[in-house]
């Protein structure tokens, strides 16, 4: 049950920590359309963690709410990978808000959806059925992420020169955080195992092949992801999650008791 209750949690987690970090452009987006767009994309992912926070309060128990998981949890019992929490732009340092770089976010989208799409496919399976209902929903908006995050890479790659360069300093910066997707955690092996999660290894050539041509239709470089693994999965992360949650989890803290 840690096992299954970790996988799912992981799989929210992420959708949570991305959702929280592309409503950040709401009111900031670089135009009107791109505003909603990616307000839309937020809501998408924030509404499969509801999801999924729900099913894992479920398999928690002792009066867990999806309310509890995602706003009194701290930052070493989140599960999500390091990519997703990284603010929007390439610095490794510092939490400058207000110095956002939309090629960063729609690299990463690309990134990240492309993965999410085959491991959605797969889990439709999943031994838990319940869990394969969310994979059936949510592949059919991560589809939508995909094309949106692919279609916006070609107009800044293959754009002007400032957008090309922003768009493969933004690659440079991201890619390597990828590697997190392959380096399997004790729950992601034995979910896999029980038939219950996806062994991302069997993915990993077509994510890929989606990602060498999305990057060449960009006109882009692929680079080297040789480096660091880093373990955001297993409660390691980088200093910007503790912000992100902070931001994030402050109303609910200062109001435990509240009802909405």
């Amino acid at each position: 049950m840690s096992a299954h209750l970790d996988y799912v949690l992981h799989l929210a987690d992420n959708a949570l920590v991305l959702g929280q970090r592309n409503a950040e452009w709401c009111g900031h987006g670089p135009i009107l359309e791109e505003d909603i767009a990616m307000a839309n994309i937020s809501l998408d992912l924030i509404g499969q963690a509801r999801m999924l926070y729900q099913h894992a309060a479920t398999l928690k128990g002792d009066g867990a709410t999806e309310d509890s998981l995602a706003y009194f949890r701290d930052v070493p019992d989140f599960r999500n990978y390091t990519l997703l929490e990284l603010p929007h732009h390439a610095a490794l340092v510092g939490y400058a808000v207000d110095n956002r770089d939309y090629a960063v976010t729609i690299v990463r989208n690309f990134l990240y959806s492309s993965l999410m799409g085959l491991v959605w496919e797969k889990l439709q399976s999943s031994q838990d059925t319940h869990l394969a209902a969310i994979a059936a929903k949510s592949i059919k908006e991560v589809r939508y992420h995909l094309r949106h995050s692919h279609d916006w890479l070609v107009r800044l790659g293959d754009g002007t020169e400032v957008s090309h360069a922003k768009t493969q300093a933004a690659l440079n910066h991201l890619l390597p955080y990828t590697q997190e997707f392959w380096s399997a955690s004790d729950f992601e092996s034995q979910a896999a195992s029980a038939g219950i999660g996806v062994d991302t290894a069997t993915v990993r050539n077509d994510w890929q092949t989606l990602v060498s041509n999305g990057i060449a239709d960009a006109t882009l470089q692929q680079p080297s992801t040789d480096g660091f693994v880093h373990t955001g999965k297993h409660g390691l992360h980088s200093e910007h999650l503790g912000f992100l949650l902070a931001e994030m989890q402050s109303l609910a803290r200062a109001h435990p008791q509240g009802v909405w």
